[in-house]
């Protein structure tokens, strides 16, 4: 932990009193126009850019990010991001007019309006302390909330940073962070906000619904799914290809990232060819001891380095690359497993760390196998590489999953106008863009109504003549 970091001691009454500031500065309407977002959200993007190395050189002290690696993962997609809400907002927000009909005559007139929620709470991860947190106060903002921040106390250094970001950016009765534990999360979601975004896990997910549930608080789940992502690899896949694509993905953040590959599925065909490609893919981009590389980052907590080690010690004999690491620095190679039983414990829950297991098949029974990953829980992201696009389309329009690629790995994500999401034990809810404005409002249906010629269609009586032609101009109306 860094020598300047210190937690505040929070209190369930400190932090009552900070939703009821928030609340009450909501209630004077400041949020709702769109002009002053749009000075919020300049304000935002400028200060992001002004503490880009801060945010890098914390990125580094608690994942070992490189300064490269730290920007293209975190900083640099917030800015993209709010620059597509700069230019959007204002045609997000403008009122939808719709045509009353003629069952409402007199009224000719009904809008819907998108009006915030008002005051929401995110809890961000650990993997990407910067970007899951200032991306989706982003959105939160952009939809016109107030916001609290509870970030996570295991990426220390960039929770401090944030800390001291929000505090000298923004007012604490329009966003504020809160640090410390799980004690502190649970204060949190005791209160009753208008709105909840947390990512993380499912078990934890389940808890914030269940906590939510007590207030009826609509909540955003962004979730690394239980069983974890899966890529397959067909026999007629270019090889080299994946392996290049497939290494990067797994060498990021070591593996701690949500939409990371969970387990690869490679057709037994071309297994031996397809994991020589992908050994050497590992080793030109982080060379022979990627341990001791200053571009690889490292495991968050020695807790997670352990799970990590044990779990490829239980594997020791199908260990075909890496399998090595550095608990004093918590680094663990990237490590190829295999082969491993699609039903083996260690493709069935998420990893989250450098653990690589690789599931052979037939290619001839590819469809089973999809009908396996499909009966297991909905995960987050699927990867397929193949030329056949016709298997592909029709695998990514009936599997159910948050979201993937065809012969290409996680940059869906990063295509504007598209939503980020999850299904199931992978989330719920989506943002990115305008499906954040959409996730931080709720549309609000106005009829302006009429004070001259109205018809007493609906008042009684229902009966004898006046009954009949009533029901008759209700027929006529529902044509």
């Amino acid at each position: 932990m860094p020598p300047y970091y210190s937690i505040m001691s929070y209190t369930e009454t400190k932090i009552q009193e900070i939703v009821a500031a928030q609340r009450k500065f909501f209630r004077t309407g400041a949020t709702l126009p769109v002009k002053w977002r749009i000075q919020q959200l300049k304000k935002l993007k400028a200060a992001v850019i002004a503490h880009a190395a801060e945010f890098e050189d914390a990125l580094t002290a608690d994942l070992g990010r490189s300064r490269v690696e730290a920007y293209l993962c975190d900083v640099g997609p917030i800015i993209v991001e709010i620059n597509e809400m700069l230019h959007g907002l204002r045609r997000w927000a403008r009122p939808e007019c719709h045509f009353s009909g003629l069952m409402c005559f007199p009224s000719t007139v009904t809008k819907v309006y998108k009006m915030p929620y008002g005051v929401s709470l995110v809890i961000s991860p650990f993997n990407f302390p910067i970007l899951l947190t200032i991306g989706v106060v982003a959105a939160a903002m952009c939809g016109g909330n107030t916001v609290v921040i509870k970030s996570s106390s295991k990426s220390a250094a960039c929770t401090e940073v944030l800390k001291r970001f929000f505090a000298e950016v923004f007012p604490p009765e329009y966003v504020t962070l809160i640090d410390g534990g799980h004690d502190v999360a649970d204060m949190c979601l005791a209160q009753r906000f208008d709105k909840i975004f947390y990512t993380g896990s499912p078990a934890v997910g389940k808890h914030v619904m269940a906590e939510a549930a007590q207030n009826l608080t609509p909540v955003a789940l962004e979730l690394g799914g239980e069983t974890g992502n899966w890529c397959v690899v067909r026999k007629d896949a270019d090889l080299k290809d994946a392996a290049r694509k497939i290494a990067f993905f797994k060498l990021c953040n070591a593996g701690q990232i949500c939409i990371n590959i969970n387990q690869i599925a490679v057709a037994e065909e071309v297994a031996e060819p397809f994991l020589a490609e992908l050994k050497k893919a590992f080793t030109a981009q982080v060379g022979e001891h990627p341990i001791t590389n200053p571009e690889y980052p490292k495991l968050i907590t020695t807790a997670a380095y352990d799970k990590c080690a044990a779990l490829a010690d239980e594997y020791r004999d199908r260990i075909l690359f890496g399998g090595e690491g550095d608990r004093e620095t918590q680094h663990y190679a990237p490590t190829i497993i295999y082969p491993v039983n699609k039903d083996e414990h260690i493709v069935r829950h998420e990893l989250f760390c450098p653990l690589l297991p690789v599931v052979p098949f037939p290619d001839a029974e590819v469809d089973s196998l999809m009908e396996t990953i499909a009966d297991r829980e909905h995960p987050l992201a699927m990867y397929l590489f193949t030329k056949d696009m016709q298997w592909a389309n029709r695998v990514m329009q009936t599997q159910q999953f948050g979201g993937g690629c065809i012969n290409e790995v996680c940059i869906h994500m990063m295509v504007k106008g598209v939503p980020f999401n999850g299904v199931g034990h992978s989330g719920m809810g989506a943002y990115h863009g305008e499906w954040g404005f959409r996730e931080f409002t709720h549309p609000q249906t106005v009829l302006k109504g009429s004070t001259i010629f109205n018809l007493p269609l609906r008042e009684h009586p229902y009966t004898g003549k006046a009954g009949e032609w009533k029901m008759k101009l209700l027929k006529w109306f529902e044509r």
